[in-house]
């Protein structure tokens, strides 16, 4: 009860702490994590979690509210914190391992010419991505694999998707990532002389038999259509990946993480 109440002391703390789901700033919380249109009006997003939290900041992202659960967080305490009952954070996260902190963060712009890229890049392209968990799970590869940044290329889910946010454990954060037109991208590469591969399995090649030495983009589809002849009229060269049982594809975060790390062992032997 003493550390409670020192937390209420803390200089900057808003008012008593929120015990009502009937709260306006809760209901205006729940919005933004259920409304991608809300989020997109505000210029805002939400972030759950102390390792998501630690990646936005470090990303350069600005914190608008935090809400802390004093029970549940073991750290310091963040400036101008809203205070909140366990049975109030338990209805506003998601998962009961975020340590007891939920915050609404400003939404940065980046656009392609934003990016610094170095001599041989090298890219992961997606495009009309659909699934935030498939996305997070690709943006966590490009992470482990030290890719230079991931493009969504005509995207059907937001980049500040909660769920996004959610499987990618903060890599949305941590990999430059841009949303942008398809044409856009094509344009991009193509100025800056970066070699394109569509994975596909019509008329292409085994994917480890591809220098990915040089500046690369590997670029996939989606699971239910692949991609589009627009991309594949443009590849530099067509990739695929043996498929030796009865089906014909993979999930394509796995897809993405073999041919990012495929490009990871030709760059490091």
């Amino acid at each position: 009860m003493v550390f409670y109440s020192l937390l209420c002391n803390f200089a900057g703390m808003i008012g008593d702490t929120i015990s009502s789901m009937q709260n306006p700033r809760i209901k205006q919380l729940l919005l933004l994590q259920q409304k991608s249109s809300e989020r997109r009006k505000q210029g805002v997003f939400v972030v759950e979690g102390k390792r998501e939290l630690q990646h936005c900041m470090e990303g350069g992202y600005e914190m608008v509210t935090p809400f802390v659960c004093p029970e549940l967080y073991q750290d310091n305490m963040p400036q101008d914190a809203v205070l909140v009952t366990p049975a109030v954070y338990e209805k506003i996260a998601y998962r009961g391992t975020t340590e007891g902190v939920v915050a609404i963060i400003r939404t940065k712009s980046q656009t392609l010419n934003d990016l610094r890229l170095p001599a041989h890049p090298l890219l992961m392209i997606l495009e009309r991505v659909e699934k935030p968990g498939n996305l997070g799970a690709v943006l966590r590869s490009a992470d482990a694999a030290k890719a230079d940044a991931v493009i969504v290329c005509d995207p059907l889910t937001d980049l500040y998707n909660p769920n996004l946010i959610r499987s990618s454990i903060g890599a949305v954060f941590t990999v430059p990532t841009v949303a942008c037109t398809s044409e856009e991208c094509i344009r991009f590469l193509q100025e800056r002389n970066i070699q394109i591969l569509t994975a596909q399995l019509q008329d292409s090649h085994l994917y480890y038999d591809t220098d990915m030495r040089k500046g690369t983009a590997i670029v996939m589809g989606t699971e239910a259509t692949g991609l589009t002849d627009q991309w594949r009229q443009v590849a530099t060269a067509h990739i695929r990946i043996p498929m030796l049982g009865k089906l014909d594809s993979l999930n394509v975060s796995v897809s993405a993480a073999i041919l990012l790390f495929e490009a990871v062992r030709q760059r490091t032997v």
